[in-house]
This record gives C-alpha cells, sequence and structure tokens, in this order.
C-alpha cells in the first residue's frame, strides 16, 4: 500500500509539473512572446519590430521589381540602346 502511494505520489507530481509547464507556455504564447535560438524572449507585438518589418518587406517589393526591369531589359533583343538608357535612368530615379 505504501509502494502504491508513493507511486501515485510520483505520477500526480509529474503530472503537475507538466501542466504547469503547458499552462505557462499557452500564456506565453498568447501574450505573443517568443524565443529565438539562443533562447532570448522577445515580443512579437512589439511596434518597432512590426515597422522595421514593413520597411523590409518593402525594400524587398522594390528590389523585385527592379530585377524584373534588369530581366527584361537583359533579355529584350528588340530594343534599342536609348530604351536601356531609359529604363536605367528610370530605375535610379526611383530610389530617390
Amino acid at each position: 500500500m505504501v509502494i502504491v502511494d508513493m507511486i501515485l505520489g510520483i505520477a500526480l507530481m509529474v503530472f503537475g509539473i507538466v501542466l504547469v509547464v503547458t499552462i505557462g507556455s499557452v500564456v506565453r504564447a498568447r501574450m505573443g512572446i517568443v524565443r529565438d535560438n539562443q533562447g532570448n524572449e522577445f515580443s512579437v507585438r512589439d511596434p518597432a519590430l512590426n515597422e522595421e518589418n514593413r520597411q523590409l518587406r518593402s525594400e524587398i517589393t522594390n528590389l523585385k521589381d527592379r530585377i524584373a526591369v534588369l530581366e527584361r531589359v537583359i533579355t529584350d533583343t528588340n530594343g534599342s540602346s536609348a530604351n536601356l538608357d531609359r529604363e536605367i535612368e528610370s530605375l535610379r530615379n526611383r530610389d530617390r
């Protein structure tokens, strides 16, 4: 009887630890707190991070547009050098 009580006590303790860790993880996730690879915690809902992400996405979009223009200019066999100059200038002016 004593051994059964001890086993049940250990099982209950393990269950309690798992429950506490799970509840803590759910609360952190709902608050938007995540960990990076080094174990540092930070908030996903940080306005500074959201602004930086928006700027980076905008920059990526601009770079994709430039790549598309460059691909079109390079593969264009019917174009003249005047068209090429115009396309290059439009890319330069887009960044200003």
